[in-house]
């Protein structure tokens, strides 16, 4: 505890009063957006104008409504997003040059997809499995082996890919 209020200290997130029994004053949360010099989002929404069909054609039938895209996108504070590079989860629908929505988490279930770190600096995207002694990172694509680890460190879990169609 005390190492993590140090930390706090020395990134200007706190003050300490030294003399008093809990003597902590919150000063700003140092991983806010407006702190890593993000402007605060605007809201953004634009028109659904019905449904299409991907199979059978359905008759075309105008039911105008604003959807926000907010309601989409899973966001907050603890939410970012990182650009793939590479084609390792092509299976898995996520190609290169998509932008993974990734929530910050350090634990996370089997088969979920991971933004992990191995090898002390390395980032990779992957799915997740915990097995006996080890840890198994496993590529959505048939071409690429299993990246297998004594140590992973998890820096978050995707929760939503965006995707421009070009």
């Amino acid at each position: 505890m005390h190492e993590h209020l140090t930390h706090l200290e020395k990134k200007g997130a706190i003050f300490r009063l030294r003399a008093r029994a809990r003597g902590i004053q919150v000063l700003h949360d140092p991983d806010s957006p407006e702190a890593l010099g993000i402007e605060p989002q605007k809201e953004m929404s634009l028109p659904l104008l019905g449904k299409i069909a991907a199979g059978r054609p359905i008759e075309a039938i105008e039911d105008r409504e604003l959807l926000d895209l907010g309601e989409l996108i899973p966001h907050g504070p603890n939410h970012y997003l990182l650009e793939v590079r590479g084609d390792s989860m092509i299976e898995d629908h996520i190609l290169d040059g998509d932008y993974v929505v990734v929530e910050r988490r350090e634990h996370a279930q089997n088969g979920e997809t991971v933004v992990a770190i191995i090898d002390d600096n390395e980032a990779t995207l992957k799915r997740f499995y915990r097995e006996s002694g080890h840890f198994r990172l496993q590529p959505a694509n048939t071409n690429y082996p299993p990246l297998i680890r004594d140590r992973v460190q998890i820096r978050g879990v995707v929760v939503g890919v965006i995707r421009q169609v070009r």
